[in-house]
């Protein structure tokens, strides 16, 4: 990522004001009570999103928002990963102790990993061949990180992956699909939020360069494709801040307004989208490295943006963002088409 000057916030103001202003097409509602996760699939042009550990399905869409199907039996359905040829789709069932594994193709689920007596696998995250999950089941420090070995016949689960750090919950995960990584780990809702990078060697986890840096409520985590850039979204912060993933110094930062709760890193590394929580202007399309956002979105006149809600699709070609009611919780999918234009 191209580092770039700051900018003084009334300069951003302005800037932001006078970018284009763009609509997403009405939303469909979701059928759940509650949102967790969603990720693309630009194979089957489908969208998977679960609702968490009270939920036990995962709804699919395809790239019209249109609701295709239900996957039932999916226990406390919360974070998603997809496999490198986006036949099998992971998800972890914060309420089943384990991780289930679902064929694309048929949607129907063909495996299930037990991940072990309360641990409540919640995030999940992939390095080439192996799903990384956060679990924990309270907020008493015993969340950690384990993982699902893709290359094993059958595929085994181990936990206590993170060495000698300390969660106090199921810690967010991002990390590129390289096999070495880096996998990164948050802790979200603490003040300030504790950040953790790590290379993968033959499988195990390295610790790296960690710190309180992102401020309070972390949301949010996104690394850029080559995986020298992480990106954080607090909600005490007024932007997405970017960082070095060698040593954690800043990388620059992405101007948002109060309580940013989203950021995704487009796949081919020229946008960043972010997203507020607020009922007008939800998210903000920069140009990877600008100053000023290129495009900004009005995804819905009377809810918010949901955390963690926007995903990318087909490249830049579509914004997937999830919302609810301002003071509630039932989730609705929304897209926009050509984004950055």
């Amino acid at each position: 990522m191209n580092t770039f000057r700051t900018t003084a916030i009334a300069v951003v103001v302005a800037l932001v004001t006078a970018t284009p202003i763009a609509h997403a097409q009405a939303g469909n509602s979701l059928g759940l009570p509650s949102y967790a996760d969603l990720i693309t699939d630009d194979v089957h042009k489908l969208v998977f999103v679960t609702g968490g550990k009270t939920v036990n399905g995962v709804v699919v869409t395809d790239f019209s928002t249109r609701v295709k199907k239900t996957i039932n039996n999916q226990f406390g359905a919360s974070g998603l990963a997809l496999s490198a040829d986006s036949k099998t789709l992971y998800v972890a069932l914060a309420s089943g102790d384990g991780i289930s594994a679902i064929d694309t193709g048929t949607l129907t689920e063909t495996a299930r990993y037990r991940t072990g007596a309360q641990t409540c696998p919640t995030h999940l995250a992939r390095t080439e061949n192996t799903i990384w999950f956060g679990y924990g089941c309270d907020d008493t420090w015993n969340g950690g990180i384990g993982k699902v070995d893709l290359t094993a016949t059958p595929p085994t689960v181990s936990l206590d992956q993170h060495g000698n750090a300390m969660y106090q919950k199921a810690p967010l995960l991002t990390a590129t699909t390289d096999s070495d990584g880096p996998v990164v780990a948050g802790q979200t809702e603490l003040s300030p939020g504790n950040i953790r990078v790590y290379t993968v060697t033959a499988g195990t986890l390295e610790s790296g360069a960690a710190g309180a840096v992102v401020g309070s409520d972390l949301a949010d985590l996104a690394l850029s494709p080559d995986g020298t850039t992480l990106y954080t979204a607090s909600g005490s912060r007024d932007g997405i801040e970017a960082f070095n993933t060698t040593d954690l110094s800043r990388a620059g930062g992405y101007h948002t307004g109060s309580y940013p709760n989203s950021v995704a890193a487009s796949t081919n590394g020229t946008h960043i989208a972010t997203g507020v929580r607020s009922p007008r202007n939800d998210a903000y399309i920069y140009k990877n490295g600008a100053a000023a956002p290129a495009r900004t979105l009005d995804l819905t006149d009377s809810g918010v943006l949901a955390p963690r809600g926007l995903a990318w699709g087909e490249a830049t070609k579509r914004l997937f963002a999830v919302t609810r009611p301002a003071n509630g919780s039932t989730p609705t999918l929304h897209v926009v088409t050509s984004p950055t234009v």
